[in-house]
């Protein structure tokens, strides 16, 4: 028992920071009031404490991760990692542009990500973890899956902001994210990057299925899906730069890809673990 506790130590703390510092950039940016300022930058305690959550998170992630057995994953694991990716990027952006704004979107998100291994703890052994190839698939796997992810969050609510200008109800916590169109700028630079490493990702399963994962290639959801989202996300970047495509038209491209990026791993795995019990 006094192990588990130790275990689940590091995962419980950093969803503590993590909902104390969202409720605190809510409080300070987006909570309606005279007192609050919502053109105040990140102050140097807010990234370092940020900065500590993140180290006492990729702790908990670590001891999860890898064992003496092996590595471990599920998809709590999976929407764990990800959210913690995509803390990561917020707070590496915010070096070079206003993104406190941002902070009461992503961090309370983390907070209830970090503790699902914890509520869901069926974790399955992976196979060939220990090969070189396969680390290199499953980092870049979870590099896209978090900047995607990061670009859908982008994508909502500059739709909010967008709809808030036409009808001109701009709210405080719509009022403190970065400018439109510097939202936009990041927006397709993370869909980019994220759209190069889901390239990779999707294009070593394909070419080196066998040797990743000592199977030949399948056609199940999991790979259908992916493919799907790869191909929407390729259709959206060509769109922006050939035609221009941008606004509600990218946002929705953005969302559907991203929605069958998460159907391709976290949703079968949600069902095989906690809807069929199977890990």
């Amino acid at each position: 028992m006094a192990d588990i506790v130790i275990q689940l130590l590091p995962d419980v703390l950093a969803a503590l920071l993590y909902a104390a510092l969202g409720f605190h950039f809510w409080n300070t940016r987006w909570r309606e009031g005279d007192t609050q300022c919502v053109a105040c930058p990140m102050q140097h305690w807010e990234r370092a404490a940020i900065a500590a959550a993140l180290l006492v998170h990729a702790a908990g992630l670590y001891g999860a991760l890898f064992s003496d057995d092996g590595m471990r994953f599920s998809f709590g694991l999976a929407l764990s990692l990800m959210l913690w990716l995509a803390v990561l990027i917020y707070w590496l952006e915010s070096f070079m542009a206003r993104m406190e704004g941002m902070q009461p979107m992503v961090l309370p998100l983390a907070a209830a990500c970090t503790v699902l291994p914890a509520v869901f703890p069926n974790a399955h052994q992976v196979a060939h973890a220990g090969a070189t190839g396969f680390k290199l698939h499953f980092l870049a796997a979870m590099l896209a899956y978090s900047l995607l992810t990061l670009s859908a969050l982008h994508a909502v609510f500059m739709g909010f902001t967008e709809n808030a200008l036409h009808k001109r109800t701009l709210k405080r916590s719509l009022a403190s994210l970065p400018p439109l169109l510097a939202m936009e700028t990041l927006l397709f630079r993370m869909l980019t990057l994220g759209f190069v490493l889901l390239t990779l990702t999707v294009g070593s399963g394909v070419l080196f299925s066998e040797a990743l994962f000592g199977k030949p290639l399948s056609l199940d959801h999991k790979t259908i899906f992916a493919i799907a989202s790869w191909a929407i996300f390729a259709t959206l970047l060509i769109g922006r730069h050939a035609w221009g495509w941008r606004g509600r038209r990218a946002l929705r491209w953005t969302l559907a890809g991203f929605l069958l990026l998460v159907l391709a791993y976290v949703g079968s795995r949600f069902v095989a673990e906690v809807v069929l019990g199977r890990l």
